[in-house]
């Protein structure tokens, strides 16, 4: 795969939407420029949404605080959260704006991502660039909605370490960070599987490489979950590496069943990493190097 191509022709640059994606180095900056400047003005377009609903998202968004048992409410009996200065009022607005406008506007800066790339890919990894946009957005909400329902119980848990005789005060810039971290953790984590599909379709991971490692690989998942989990509780490290597995699981038998229906000659995943693949012979007799 290659992500950057120039073109050697001196006729003049080639056009960015070239089959081959050849262009010059000053045209793939005004393409990423474009892209961005796309990107950006959608996630704006969502962040002022985002300012006039802010009541209902708000209170969805706060929903899994308020689920909380009373003992830990700032005021028993009711769903309230402390706000610490000046300011901190307009930037929790703002947080919560930017927050809806980023997931609101996440496919058209995924496409805005994905359409930059994609003139750089080989023909054959270009097919399937519906179908990784398809399962991308999906699989990130997936995630975040998983994080969502397990918030309660997490904060529940974290919450329970507070000696009995303390006050807890919980401020809603520091619940917002909670909710965003969870989010893109869970998110994220949930696209991983996606990745190593992708990179078992253009030659770069073997099914072979990650059978290897396999026992490895799921307990770097738990670490993962342990360590990138905010508080580190066990229920939410659990809620979030056990689907990351079954997620793992599903994508290397994604890649057995491909690589299984690979003609024998195309498939290299068995030779050593320093061992040659057998070169094609053209119709002359000579090697062949093909794309």
């Amino acid at each position: 795969m290659a992500l950057l191509k120039r073109s050697r022709s001196s006729k003049g640059p080639a056009s960015p939407d070239a089959d081959d994606g050849r262009m010059p180095l000053m045209e793939h900056l005004r393409e990423l420029r474009n892209r961005l400047v796309k990107a950006i003005l959608a996630v704006v377009a969502g962040t002022i949404v985002g300012f006039l609903l802010f009541d209902p998202i708000y209170e969805f968004i706060k929903e899994p605080y308020c689920g909380l048992p009373q003992e830990h409410m700032l005021k028993p009996g009711e769903c309230s959260l402390a706000v610490q200065g000046v300011f901190e009022s307009f930037f929790v607005n703002l947080k919560i704006a930017a927050l809806f406008g980023l997931v609101a506007s996440s496919p058209i800066w995924l496409y805005q991502i994905w359409a930059f790339v994609t003139p750089g890919l080989y023909r054959n990894e270009r097919r399937y660039t519906l179908t990784f946009l398809g399962l991308a957005i999906p699989l990130f909400l997936a995630g975040a909605a998983l994080a969502y329902f397990v918030m309660d119980t997490g904060l529940a848990i974290l919450l329970s370490f507070a000696p009995p005789d303390s006050v807890i005060i919980i401020t809603i810039s520091d619940f917002l960070s909670y909710v965003l971290v969870m989010l893109i953790v869970f998110g994220i984590s949930f696209e991983l599987p996606l990745l190593l599909v992708f990179l078992n379709i253009i030659g770069v991971l073997s099914h072979a490489t990650v059978k290897k490692h396999r026992r490895m690989v799921i307990f770097i998942m738990f670490v993962f979950g342990a360590v990138a989990t905010p508080g580190g509780d066990p229920f939410t490290m659990i809620a979030l590496a056990l689907p990351m597995v079954v997620l793992f699981a599903a994508a290397e038998l994604v890649m057995y069943l491909r690589e299984k229906r690979m003609p024998r000659g195309e498939d290299y995943s068995s030779l050593s990493d320093d061992e040659a693949s057998p070169l094609e012979l053209g119709a002359d007799g000579g090697s062949e190097t093909t794309k």
